[in-house]
Formats: C-alpha cells, sequence, structure tokens
C-alpha cells in the first residue's frame, strides 16, 4: 500500500512543492510509505525552479495508476473539480491546503485548512511545530513556492507567517537576495510567447462551482500592456472555445502585472461582462475590466464573483 501526495490539476509550483514538502514531513513523522506525484505536466515557472536548482519533478499520475488501497493526500486543493478525475473519494486521508473549503465527504479524514498565502508555508509551519529539520534542497523548493503564491510577498494573501517563512527559508537555503530570485521567477512564469493563445488561459485556470460554473484563468506576467495588444484578438477567440468545450456558464482571465501590481479581466461575452461590473464596480471598455491591486485569484476574484452571483 503507498499513499500519494499530490495538488491539483493543471498544477502551479506551489503545488508541486507541495507534494514534495509534505512528503517529507510526513516521512519525518513516521509515515514512512509516502510518494509525491503531480496530476498533470509540469508548467514553465515550475521547470525552471527545478532545472535551477537541480531537483527532480515528482511523477505524474492518473487516477488509473492508484491502487484500492492506496491512500491518497490532497495537497494544496479540496475541491472535486480540481481533483484528478476519477479518483476514489474513500481513498482520501489527509488534506493540506490554504483555499476555501468545499467538502462534502463520506467519511472522516485530517483536514489542516489555514489563511496563510501558499501551501508550503503551512508546510513550514507543521515542522517548525514539530521540531523538523528541513533540508536544505527542499526548502530552496519551498522558499521559490511561496513567494511564488504571494507574487513576491505582494499579494493580498501574504501574511505575516509566510513573511517568517520567507526568512527562514532563505537562510537555510543560503539564499541572500530574494529580491532577485523572485525577479527571475516573475519572468519565467511570465514567458508565454511559446505558448498558444488556449495555452496561455489553460496554464493556470480553476473552475469554481458557484451554483454556476464559473472557469477563472490568470496569467501573472511582467508585459500585461504588450500581450493585451497584441494578443487580445486571439485570447477572445480562445476562451469562446475553451467555455465551450469545458460547458462553463461564464469564463474570465485575469491578467495580472506582477511588477505594477495590477489586474485586468479580459472577457468576450455579455453574461461576462454583466458579473464583472457587478463584482468589481467600474465599465467593461473594449473587453478590459481594470480591477486595479487585486492579484489574488483566491481572496480578491473568486470571492467577489462568488458574492456577485449570490446577490
Amino acid at each position: 500500500m503507498n499513499t500519494y501526495i499530490f495538488g491539483h490539476i493543471k498544477p502551479d509550483l506551489d503545488s508541486v512543492v507541495a507534494a514534495i514538502s509534505f512528503t517529507e514531513y510526513r516521512k519525518q513523522m513516521g509515515d514512512i510509505d509516502v510518494i509525491p506525484a503531480m496530476s498533470g505536466a509540469a508548467n514553465p515557472e515550475t521547470a525552471f525552479v527545478f532545472n535551477k536548482f537541480q531537483q527532480s519533478l515528482p511523477q505524474q499520475i492518473t487516477a488509473a495508476e492508484i491502487l484500492p488501497d492506496d491512500r491518497v493526500i490532497l495537497v494544496d486543493h479540496n475541491e472535486t473539480d480540481q481533483r484528478i478525475d476519477n479518483l476514489g473519494q474513500e481513498q482520501i486521508v489527509s488534506i493540506y491546503d490554504h483555499h476555501t473549503v468545499y467538502l462534502n465527504l463520506t467519511h472522516p479524514i485530517e483536514i489542516i485548512v489555514l489563511p496563510l498565502g501558499s501551501s508550503n508555508t503551512i508546510a513550514w509551519k507543521l515542522f517548525k511545530q514539530n521540531n523538523l529539520t528541513i533540508p536544505q534542497n527542499i526548502a530552496t523548493l519551498m522558499l521559490c513556492a511561496i513567494l511564488s503564491d504571494t507574487v513576491g510577498l505582494k499579494s493580498s494573501t501574504t501574511t505575516e507567517t509566510d513573511k517568517l517563512a520567507v526568512a527562514d527559508l532563505s537562510a537555510v537555503s543560503n539564499i541572500a537576495d530574494i529580491n532577485s530570485l523572485t525577479l527571475d521567477i516573475f519572468k519565467a512564469k511570465s514567458n508565454v510567447s511559446a505558448l498558444s493563445d488556449e495555452q496561455v488561459i489553460l496554464n493556470d485556470y480553476k473552475i469554481f462551482d458557484f451554483g454556476k460554473k464559473v472557469f477563472i484563468g490568470q496569467l501573472e506576467t511582467v508585459e500585461q500592456d504588450t500581450l493585451l495588444s497584441g494578443r487580445k484578438a486571439g485570447l477572445l477567440a480562445a476562451l469562446q472555445a475553451i467555455k465551450e468545450r469545458e460547458g462553463v456558464d461564464y469564463i474570465i482571465l485575469a491578467i495580472t502585472d506582477i511588477l505594477k501590481v495590477n489586474t485586468k479581466l479580459l472577457v468576450d461575452g455579455a453574461g461576462e461582462t454583466d458579473l464583472i461590473q457587478k463584482a468589481f464596480g467600474g465599465t467593461v471598455q473594449e473587453n478590459i475590466l481594470d480591477i486595479g491591486a487585486k492579484m489574488s485569484r483566491k481572496k480578491d476574484i473568486a470571492p467577489a464573483i462568488e458574492k456577485a452571483l449570490i446577490q
């Protein structure tokens, strides 16, 4: 019997590293048969970080590869829509997450959900609470993941605990220049020149069930204006194609400039236009709504959309 630890579909850096950090944590706590995995291919940012620090990515896994007596630990997600397809709910034994909880389980399990900026901050906190040592290579990956998920500690989701974790992990990693590392991560995350318009949207997305299915993609970039001026038409067409294929009620692309600390929402449809205007105020102009410094899909964007739908 194995215990697989993995994050959400379309894994981001925090999700992939969390599988590794929580595997190390569980092993040090005595759970030796734990295996880190990914629910999909690594995105360019994740590949960059693992290559930069010469670390091996976890194996990719599907529900078909998980045997009936295997156990599953979910990290960086909890919702059914964000799990791998056909995963047996009865196999889930633990969840470590920092997102809003949408659960309806048939059996009691261990759940640790904390309002922190990154799943890896939760892992760091558990290491510290249990007086465990974080290996340097894992500390380096955790540092990168927290910097990524908190947008260099600028996101509204950032807490004092995230800042403490970054300070501690940078010392363990022997990385003094956090700003330089953050910029390197931003550049890797922002490089979408080789991606098609659909791939840009699908690179980082979540589907929320707010009574209506809402697809929210997010692109974090340092070239927001260039992207919108050069690729807007293609992105709008891709939004419509993805909406039809996924069968969602609404689809929104958030394009976040991580240097300017600004997000613009791109939509193509009267329903989406009405929804985001209701959620954030302002007026959509040429398919774009500037929502200012709201950078977090989890804390700033999704809750406002949910509130607008139930009003």
